[in-house]
């Protein structure tokens, strides 16, 4: 071969080796949406190429029209190939797919059969003769109706698959759209070779220019791929993201009639896109009166619904958002529902268990409380079984403390604590000797004291027990007094806690009119009589007057 032929050769070796490594690099990436279908297209052209090459190389007519017939038979692969790889690309959805394929087929394979009947038929092949004129001997015939034919319809086919792809260049993205214009560029370029070729425009020395468009075009293609990322970041037609939704999406125009609706949506209501689309939102949903109530006027809005729908309750949880023209005209809205009927459930199922939880909490706090204040009642009827003269004044004081308390409109939870600070007042004398404790007459100074010191022991007894932290108040200072002269601290006015304060008008009120050894118990009257006189020397006085007013009323 000489250098004159290598030189010749050389551009459509490149041609033939670019369509080849392109189409390896997106066999690789087969899995990615339209590439399968493009690495035939580019097969397609490289076989093509390859067999036009080798049509150069052969030295008589025969073998020129063999490697001939092998490229018809690639351009008949390569304009099926088109319009799928169209088609896969932009998720173009055909109704009827099979049938329109089969159809597809029938001008390529007419072709296929006219290529191998042709030395009987002559459909492809009219006077072919062979050029000797260049360098490499040259392949001429007339085109026959039988190849105009086939051009015609392959042309057809590319131009709908141009329009498919061309519907995507719309898209508000720049990159999806600069994708989309390159793959277009990048097919035309070769079918605008094949054109020259039927229309017998030579731009070249010899009769087919397709090796060398298929080369520009691939060119093109391979920069897309790398400069737009056209096999890394693929576009997902929003139709089908629509389609494929599980929430239901449906969409009314201004007046409220259903322009879309999406297979979620159909399958629910168990309908047909003809038996819907067009028509008035309200005759399509009358099942769902719920879902009528709450959408009855244009708004944006998120919201759950619950209706029915064959004796079964569904939750949803519904999204309504209006849609404008660029202008701000109103032009409809879009509802999408999720189908929330199994997180409802697990709600419902949840909350049921709280509350059943919260049930036994409270049943076995109640019981817990019960053994608590039964504990510190034992605690208080051990303590009257030592001093015989404060039988019942425990259970006494307790209940006129609970009255005085509510009277002063103490919270519900506080007088829980009031109640076992009442019931526990003088238990630190149980740590005072019964010699002292049990005495009939009056005690020395000494003895006094020892008594004295039952707030202090009853603090130290108590406070080391959590539940009991807060009914601390009146055993540890009810023998404080409103003027200071009190013990065991010897607080002044409202330093001594309210519970304490409320607590010893109560302790004094009963404890002046018991039977004492000691101490003859007095009257209601002389009782009376003490308190007003204490008032503001030993009691608060505005505790006296609501307790005197209480014992006015007889309500102690």
């Amino acid at each position: 071969m000489t250098r004159v032929e290598i030189l010749y050769l050389l551009p459509y070796l490149f041609s033939l080796f670019l369509s080849l490594g392109i189409t390896i690099y997106v066999w690789e990436h087969r899995t990615v949406q339209g590439a399968s279908a493009y690495a035939i297209v580019t097969s397609a052209q490289t076989l093509i190429v390859l067999g036009f090459i080798l049509e150069l190389l052969s030295p008589d007519l025969s073998s020129k029209i063999l490697w001939d017939k092998i490229q018809w038979v690639f351009f008949a692969l390569a304009s099926i190939s088109i319009p799928y790889f169209a088609f896969q690309y932009t998720n173009y959805k055909l109704p009827h797919p099979k049938l329109l394929l089969g159809l597809a087929g029938i001008i390529p394979a007419l072709l296929v059969f006219g290529i191998l009947t042709d030395p009987l038929t002559h459909l492809v092949y009219s006077n072919p003769a062979l050029n000797e004129t260049f360098i490499f001997g040259e392949l001429q015939y007339h085109f026959t109706w039988f190849v105009d034919l086939f051009a015609i319809y392959s042309y057809i086919t590319s131009l709908f698959s141009f329009i498919v792809l061309a519907r995507r260049v719309v898209h508000p993205h720049r990159l999806y759209r600069a994708q989309v214009t390159s793959v277009i560029i990048g097919l035309l370029i070769p079918i605008f070779g094949t054109m020259l070729s039927v229309l017998q425009i030579q731009i070249t020395p010899l009769r087919d220019t397709t090796p060398i468009t298929s080369a520009i075009g691939n060119l093109i293609i391979a920069w897309s791929i790398f400069r737009y990322h056209w096999l890394d970041i693929v576009h997902i037609a929003r139709d089908k993201v629509f389609e494929n939704m599980n929430d239901l999406v449906i969409v009314l125009d201004a007046q409220d009639r259903i322009v879309d609706m999406n297979q979620s949506a159909l399958d629910l209501l168990n309908l047909k896109p003809n038996q819907v689309i067009g028509l008035p939102a309200d005759p399509i949903f009358f099942e769902w009166p719920e879902l009528l109530e709450k959408f009855d006027k244009p708004a944006d809005a998120n919201l759950e619904v619950i209706v029915k729908r064959v004796d079964q309750y569904r939750h949803f949880d519904i999204k309504s958002t209006l849609l404008y023209t660029r202008s701000g005209i109103y032009q409809g809205r879009i509802f999408v529902a999720r189908d929330i009927t199994s997180y409802a459930a697990l709600q419902r199922d949840l909350r049921e268990l709280n509350e059943d939880l919260e049930r036994r909490v409270q049943v076995r706090t109640e019981e817990l409380a019960d053994a608590y204040d039964t504990t510190l009642e034992g605690w208080a009827n051990a303590l009257e079984l030592r001093d015989k003269e404060t039988e019942g004044h425990s259970r006494r004081v307790t209940s006129m403390t609970l009255l005085l308390a509510k009277e002063l409109n103490f919270p519900e939870e506080e007088l829980i604590h009031i109640r076992r600070g009442a019931i526990l007042h003088d238990i630190g004398k149980m740590a005072i000797s019964d010699e002292i404790l049990r005495k009939p007459g009056k005690l020395t100074a000494t003895e006094r004291e020892v008594v004295s010191r039952h707030p202090m022991i009853a603090y130290q007894l108590l406070s080391r027990i959590t539940f009991l932290r807060e009914a601390l108040d009146i055993p540890y200072c009810h023998h404080e007094l409103w003027d200071g002269s009190g013990y065991p601290r010897g607080l002044k006015g409202e330093e001594i806690p309210l519970a304490a304060r409320l607590f010893s008008v109560v302790d004094v009120w009963d404890a002046v009119q018991s039977e004492r050894p000691y101490n003859k118990s007095w009257s209601r009257q002389q009782a009376i009589q003490y308190l007003h006189e204490q008032a503001g020397r030993q009691f608060d006085p505005s505790i006296v007057d609501v307790f005197l007013r209480m014992v006015d009323q007889d309500r102690i």
